[in-house]
This record gives C-alpha cells, sequence and structure tokens, in this order.
C-alpha cells in the first residue's frame, strides 16, 4: 500500500505557486497514475452494484443531495439485498436443545396444531372470540377430524362467584359447537361451573370425559352490579336473567337427557357434581382413568381377602 502512494505522489505534477496566486485557482494536484482498488467480490450483489453503477454513471456518487433521507448507497437498490445469500435457518425438531435455532411456539400455537382447545379462564368476551375463532380454523382445516376442547372454567362467573361475564358468551361458544361439522369431544379438567358445564355436555354423545378428580356444577344465572341504574333498568335485566336461565335449563335437559322440571329443580341452588355423580347425571359419557378398569378387574373380593388372611365367619355375628 505504501508503494502505490508512493507511486501515485512521484507521478503528481503541482503547479507553481506563482501561477497559483495569479490564476487565483485551488490547489488541485493532477494524478495521471491510478490508485489500486481492492478486488471485488463477485458474489457479492451489493458490491457489484456499486462498481457497475461507479463505471456507468460516476455522477451518481458525485452528485448526491446533502439531506438525504436515504442512507447512502442503498437508494440504489429497488429493494436492497445487503448478503451474498440470505441466512439459512435450520428447522429444529425438538424445542429443548441447548441452542435452539429458532423461537418455540406458544403452547396455545401448538396445542392447536393437535386440534385441541383448552378454555382456562372465566368467559369472558376476549377468550370467547379465541375459542370460536380456533373452532371455526379447526373446521376450515379439516371437517372430519374431532376437535377435543378441554374445559377448566368457572363460566361467566369467578370462583368467588363475581360475575365478570354475560351469558351470552356461553351461548356463542355452544352454537359455534353446534354449527361445525366435526365430532367435538369435550374433557372436563379441574372445573366446569355454569356455562362451562353446558359446553361439556354438549359434545358428541359418547364423547364426553371428565377427569376423576374434576368437579362439575350448574347453577342460576346471576343479575349483574346493577351500580346506579333506575328501578327499570334493573327490572328489564331481571327479566333477561330469566329468559336466560330457562334457556340453560332447556339445553342442559336436551344433552343430559333428563326432563326441564329435573334440571330446573336441582338449579335452585349451586348443584356440585363429581365425576361420578355427573355421569349419573348425564353430564359426561366416561370417567377418564387411566388403567382404572384394569386396576378393578384384579382387585379380589372381600371373601378371598378373609379367606387369604385365615380369617373365618362365625355363625350369626
Amino acid at each position: 500500500m505504501a508503494h502505490c502512494l508512493q507511486v501515485a505522489i512521484a507521478s503528481c505534477s503541482f503547479p507553481s505557486f506563482s501561477s497559483t496566486f495569479s490564476n487565483k485557482r485551488a490547489f488541485r494536484p493532477r494524478c495521471s497514475a491510478k490508485i489500486p482498488m481492492p478486488p471485488v467480490n463477485p458474489k457479492d450483489p451489493f458490491l457489484k452494484k456499486l462498481a457497475s453503477v461507479a463505471t456507468n454513471s460516476p455522477e451518481t456518487f458525485l452528485n448526491r443531495p446533502s439531506n438525504s433521507d436515504t442512507p447512502p448507497y442503498l437508494d440504489l437498490f429497488d429493494s436492497p439485498t445487503l448478503m451474498a445469500t440470505p441466512a439459512q435457518v435450520e428447522r429444529s425438531v425438538s424445542y429443548n436443545e441447548h441452542r435452539p435455532r429458532r423461537p418455540p411456539p406458544d403452547l396455545p400455537s401448538l396445542l392447536l396444531h393437535g386440534r385441541i382447545v383448552y378454555i382456562g379462564m372465566p368467559l369472558v368476551p376476549a377468550v370467547t372470540e379465541l375459542v370460536i375463532a380456533e373452532l371455526m380454523y379447526l373446521q376450515w382445516m379439516d371437517p372430519k377430524d374431532p376437535i377435543y376442547i378441554y374445559i377448566n372454567s368457572t363460566g361467566t362467573t369467578r370462583d368467588d362467584g363475581e360475575t365478570v361475564g354475560m351469558e351470552t358468551e356461553g351461548f356463542a361458544i355452544y352454537d359455534a359447537m353446534m354449527q361445525l361439522k366435526n365430532e367435538i369431544h369435550t374433557v372436563a379438567v379441574g372445573a366446569a361451573i355454569g356455562q362451562a358445564c353446558l359446553l361439556l355436555a354438549a359434545g358428541t354423545q359418547g364423547k364426553r370425559f371428565m377427569m376423576p378428580h374434576a368437579k362439575a356444577m350448574i347453577q342460576q344465572p346471576k343479575v349483574p352490579s346493577s351500580g346506579l341504574m333506575p328501578a327499570s333498568d334493573v327490572l328489564i335485566r331481571a327479566k333477561e336473567v330469566i329468559i336466560n336461565r330457562d334457556t340453560l335449563v332447556e339445553l342442559l335437559a336436551k344433552h343430559t337427557g333428563n326432563s326441564v322440571e329435573a334440571v330446573a329443580n336441582v338449579m335452585r341452588r349451586p348443584f356440585y357434581m363429581d365425576s361420578t355423580k355427573a355421569k349419573e347425571f348425564g353430564v359426561i359419557d366416561k370417567i377418564l382413568w387411566r388403567g382404572q378398569e384394569k386396576i378393578m378387574s384384579d382387585v379380589a373380593p372381600p371373601e378371598d381377602w378373609d379367606k387369604s388372611a385365615g380369617i373365618r365367619l362365625v355363625d350369626g355375628m
């Protein structure tokens, strides 16, 4: 590099000071030698484009605007590509690697990929919107494969009984389920209370399940906080709650196989059901207990236990 600069400077001719002051011109050295340029990588499109523009139209670089919003030299490209080849991201099979090659997806997306819709919150508008959208998407993806709805929700109320959503939130999900062509498998994990119990019972007959220690409960709809409403508005809202209660009773009677009078009678107060009682009432069809059938079949009767223990029954006792 130093040798190149020496050759360039030695081959430059400078005007005399007298001529400079007489002609009132700026000091401009005239070089006859060319300063060598570094070689251009032919595979780099950015440098290749710069070299092409510099050869064909060098004024593009010399006459640049002083106040430009575009970074230097990037305005030469309609859609700039700054890398010779785009970065290749290798698809990873597992998300538990020490150096993941891509960020893991969120859990709801993984469940949705397995055709699982999880309702794990009270039925507020945001939850209803997401659940209905997922149901519609899964039917669009495949109208024949079943859809699995896992329910752990307190319905339109919180666990302390305070109303957080309108009864129409549960009815909206119910109507969407009834419009689907797919089989719907419902599974209760944790709790299915109020409108959530209706969604549990609304699954396809024979495909409604419950975990052994889950709970189901049906109750009457509650009047939301009236606040500073006039008395006439409170009466209107109370009538609407009665209509929603009657609708809920009719739908539960339809899906559980009970009469409307029987469902209305047990709904006078909160009616809690464990997995066994929910099966007897018709809310579910089967209790999910892995290995339950084998365990019960291997259990010996009480007489065999007494015989193996050497206990003899005394007559009259």
